[in-house]
């Protein structure tokens, strides 16, 4: 039986294309079937501008055997009953009775848990539709259509993703319009239809309730939401998953050399993607160089060594460089594919022509020390002995936490000295003094020896001055990935290349900090220190955001990559500002017309390595001034977990019986 949707949530998206004909109708009103037709109606609801509120009806289900419906009761009064099965299960009235009788106090209670006090929304003349998540026998929707035609509506549409032919027959007159998706023959439950089809709980369907009523009064009214609303859905690009969604994007890079591409967490498919796609069309239509991440030199320069014929391992060997933590955040599926195109690519070019792969980070302190030794132990062995003798005071330990704390609270001698003197020596021997001993040496691996030695210098500051201030750390690394960014750039024009890089890594890294909150605590970023070097005419700052979904991440430092569900954004957030203009996915100039109405402050979500729902507000949000930290952003309702590629003991390519419940850990 093919699989028809992901979750409740994508049925309920693609069902609202069907209907999108009864959009932006102010006398429409959504009817959802609570619990499992609650999450399908809201994305109808929210797709189509409309009003969505709850109509209680509860299954009678065969004494016994609770999942086989002998019939229908709704909240007012309503009661259907199949006569037929009942003749021929000889039920008798009694066992019957006692069926109704629970089935109306749990009714009762859901009446009172979901509307907390509210009126049910007027009905009479007005376009209703009634949404459930499927139809098994069509019991539940019968008695639903049935109470809403008694009180007037003018027109009534059943709507469901998936149903049972049996299902759909039994609707019959009950409704002007009925819209399906799909009836196959083989239907055997509403459940083996969808990837995903945990239990709805009550407090799922109260928060989404009450989302959608903010959704709409903000699209309405005149709340504080309501100009930034209507000023994204003038100016956003809806997307349609082809070539074209980066059209926009290419139109604003013109002369600029350098683009920086973020992402709102280190584990969501899509980001790798979609970065992926840009950056494939920037490098061919665009001709730009290199490509520079958030990742380690020495790491990243493995797989450059690989997509331009440097080497002759497999490209899935190179990725093995990846080793610390996070290994995924790297070591995925969608980088492996870039790197593969990238590599057939540069294999048709000269290697002066082909375009690299490049780490911008600094946490590799031992690794690059080991490969500036080996640079040197190939080209002048006696500077190797003395390269030796200077990292030595690094190496009574492989942990560069513990020396730089050791260091900082004068337990060890500090290397500052030896690191910086070792780098002023490779700098000033490059190409000078050591030019014959490094005939034989590419100019590529010159720069990555001079590189590794960057590295040590600074990841020994950051891992002192991680025991001392966090801004003062935080700054020193988003400096560090400045400077080896420029200095890949001079590297390439010495070349005779353009020097046209794409950046890839967080927003938090590439929005400029200036308009954040971080700029407010005294920190700066890579974005703001590109924007302040080169102008932002000539750096394009690309961010992502997501409301929902999953991401691959952990719940501490140095913990297994798990599947994780990411929670719907804060109300007060961008995400959720997003998420109300319904249009599911799309991109957003912030340089025209929106960028006075998406300038205020706002909170925007950022989730690392590490995701913490349990106090995300605290952990995971700040302040952002949209339209001051990035130049265009593209946003994606929902969102899939970027897959591992290792084998990821706690990471599943499906959500199953082994995925903890929506719920955990508190079990409300």
């Amino acid at each position: 039986m093919t699989l028809l949707f992901r979750n409740r949530r994508d049925a309920g998206r693609r069902l609202a294309r069907e209907l999108d004909g009864h959009a932006d109708h102010s006398d429409v009103l959504v009817l959802a079937l609570p619990r499992g037709g609650v999450p399908v109606a809201f994305e109808v609801a929210r797709a189509l501008g409309a009003e969505l509120d709850v109509l209680v009806v509860r299954k009678l289900g065969v004494p016994g055997h609770p999942e086989t419906a002998m019939g229908a009761i709704a909240a007012n009064g309503r009661q259907i009953l199949d006569r037929e099965l009942i003749r021929h299960l000889r039920l008798d009235s009694a066992a019957i009775e006692r069926v109704i009788a629970a089935e109306r106090q749990e009714l009762a209670r859901r009446e009172r848990l979901y509307r907390e006090g509210r009126e049910p929304l007027r009905v009479a003349g007005r376009r209703v539709i009634v949404i459930d998540d499927g139809l098994a026998t069509g019991a539940s929707m019968a008695a639903a259509l049935q109470m809403v035609r008694e009180m007037g509506p003018a027109r009534l549409i059943a709507a469901v993703p998936v149903a049972s032919p049996e299902g759909m027959g039994r609707l019959g007159d009950l409704a002007d319009e009925v819209v399906c998706l799909a009836a196959p023959e083989d239907f055997r439950a509403v459940g083996l239809h969808y990837r995903e089809f945990d239990q709805t709980s009550d407090d799922e369907v109260r928060r989404l309730l009450s989302e959608a009523r903010a959704c709409h009064a903000s699209a309405t009214t005149g709340t504080r939401l309501h100009t930034p609303l209507t000023a994204t859905r003038a100016a956003a690009v809806r997307l349609s998953g082809s070539a074209s969604d980066y059209d926009l994007l290419i139109s604003q890079v013109g002369d600029r050399d350098l683009v920086l591409i973020g992402e709102a967490s280190h584990g969501t498919r899509e980001f790798y993607r979609m970065r992926a796609e840009m950056t494939r069309r920037l490098i061919m239509e665009c001709g730009f160089d290199a490509v520079a991440v958030e990742a380690d030199w020495p790491d990243a320069y493995s797989l450059n060594r690989n997509v331009r014929g440097m080497d002759d391992r497999d490209t899935l060997t190179a990725f093995d460089s990846f080793e610390r933590f996070p290994e995924w955040m790297w070591r995925n599926r969608e980088v492996y594919e870039f790197i593969i195109w990238l590599k057939s690519r540069n294999a048709v070019r000269p290697m002066d022509a082909g375009v690299g792969f490049y780490g911008l980070d600094l946490y590799s302190l031992y690794r690059s020390a080991d490969a500036v030794i080996d640079y040197l132990e190939a080209t002048d062995p006696e500077q190797a002995m003395i390269a030796r003798r200077r990292y030595a005071c690094l190496d009574h330990v492989r942990d560069p936490q513990q020396y730089g704390l050791e260091a900082v609270r004068n337990l060890r001698p500090s290397c500052r000295e030896a690191v910086t003197r070792q780098l002023i020596e490779m700098r000033q021997r490059d190409g000078t003094a050591l030019a014959g001993n490094l005939a034989m040496a590419n100019d590529d691996e010159r720069f990555h020896a001079e590189r590794n030695a960057t590295v040590v210098r600074n990841a020994e500051m950051y891992y002192r001055a991680m025991f001392g201030s966090r801004v003062s750390s935080w700054n020193l690394r988003d400096d560090h990935m400045a400077d080896t960014l420029f200095a890949l750039q001079a590297h390439l024009r010495s070349q005779g290349r353009r020097g046209r890089i794409v950046v890839w890594a967080h927003n938090s890294h590439l929005g400029d900090a200036r308009a954040t909150s971080m700029g407010r605590a005294g920190e700066w970023n890579l974005g703001q220190r590109v924007r302040e070097r080169v102008g932002p005419e000539n750096a394009l700052l690309v961010g992502f955001t997501t409301y929902t979904g999953y991401v691959s991440a952990a719940h501490d430092w140095g913990e297994h990559v798990e599947r994780m569900r990411v929670r719907p954004a804060l109300e007060d957030s961008i995400e959720h500002l997003f998420y109300c203009t319904r249009l599911d996915r799309f991109c957003i100039p912030l340089t025209g017309p929106a960028a006075p109405d998406l300038q205020a402050p706002m909170l925007e979500r950022a989730i690392g390595v590490i995701y913490r729902p349990e106090t995300e507000r605290a952990s995971h949000y700040f302040d952002a001034s949209l339209s001051r930290q990035f130049d265009l952003v593209f946003h994606l309702d929902e969102t899939e977990a970027v897959e591992p590629l290792y084998e990821a003991v706690y990471w599943y390519d499906d959500a199953d019986e082994r995925e903890l419940p929506e719920t955990y850990p508190f079990g409300v």
